[in-house]
């Protein structure tokens, strides 16, 4: 039995600039949905796993395959995974990576990794309904050691950005799960693409910050667009902490919910070495995911609730 591995992300910077046509800067975690599988003699696809809700998205990446030529070659695999559901760290696009790894393998079906991971978005969209954006596919399939991605979102063109040796991130589960599809987030997007139509632009990623200064969602794109940029460059030059708050930095930081913000409150920030921070939910807001040097991370480990430390596990197939 093979075993197909996919990991969660988290994205540094850049909040609802996929689905305009922007740049983001996602990062591989350690956390990973692990899919263990050999092929069948029939053309059955046989799954369990002890995660819920799992069907829907295996049965989007099979149909997905199927339609771009996959031959329909049987499975018998178990799905495993350590990224949380619900916590904003996309196990919906590590289950879709991991698994449609296997369904490829066992079929000797090859897809370059840009077209896997356009199918699997796919998937997603079949599974849930809401048009979300290729990003977490992407980084689940290529995530890199040490290294954030920089990904253009109008040519899905992806660059590394080695992080400074001192660089550690955290992900702060707060507790409270959340959905796309229970979100809003097809209702913004549907504002996003409006306001660029408005603007007589293909899309934000185009407009300029004079246009935009009456609206604050388009206002966002724009100036995120900026510091995800500036970010990048900042980490490319080697600063472990770089500037890339909000216009208006938040009191508290942690992850935005849906009902409510769930955060860690400022004394403990400071406490935490005065890291950046910025959420990893899917609402459009101006909040900071917490960046610290690698000196903070232990002492700051008993003060969350759950700490995820950002050290990647590639993508692909176990010997």
């Amino acid at each position: 039995m093979s075993r197909f591995r996919a990991p969660g992300r988290v994205n540094l910077i850049g909040d609802h600039t996929d689905y305009n046509e922007g740049f983001v800067l996602p990062l591989a975690i350690d956390l990973e949905c692990v899919v263990e599988a050999r092929p069948r003699p029939d053309g059955a696809v046989r799954l369990r796993s002890p995660v819920a809700g799992w069907e829907p998205y295996a049965d989007g990446v099979a149909r997905v395959l199927e339609a771009r030529g996959r031959a329909p070659v049987g499975l018998d695999g178990a799905i495993s995974s350590t990224v949380p559901v619900g916590a904003g760290l996309s196990s919906s696009a590590a289950l879709e990576v991991a698994l449609a790894l296997a369904l490829c393998d066992v079929a000797g079906f090859k897809l370059p990794p840009l077209e896997l991971a356009l199918a699997c978005q796919e998937a997603e969209h079949l599974a849930t309904g809401v048009p979300s954006g290729v990003m977490d596919q992407l980084a689940s399939l290529h995530g890199l050691t040490g290294h954030a991605l920089l990904v253009d979102c109008r040519d899905l063109s992806i660059e590394p950005i080695r992080l400074p040796a001192e660089l550690a991130v955290i992900a702060v589960h707060s507790g409270v799960t959340r959905t796309l599809a229970g979100s809003a987030y097809a209702e913004r997007r549907a504002a996003c693409k409006a306001a660029a139509a408005r603007l007589g632009v293909a899309s934000l990623r185009d407009a300029t910050a004079g246009q935009v200064a009456g609206d604050p969602r388009a206002r966002h794109v724009v100036s995120e667009n900026a510091r995800v940029l500036a970010a990048a460059r900042a980490l490319a030059d080697g600063d472990a902490c770089p500037a890339v708050a909000a216009e208006k930095p938040a009191r508290v930081v942690g992850l935005a919910v849906a009902n409510g913000d769930v955060a860690v409150q400022e004394e403990q920030r400071r406490e935490l070495c005065d890291a950046e921070a910025r959420q990893t939910d899917s609402r459009l807001h101006e909040e900071r995911v917490p960046v610290e040097r690698e000196d903070c991370v232990l002492r700051s480990q008993a003060e969350m609730k759950k700490v995820v430390p950002a050290r990647v596990a590639h993508p692909g197939r176990d010997p």
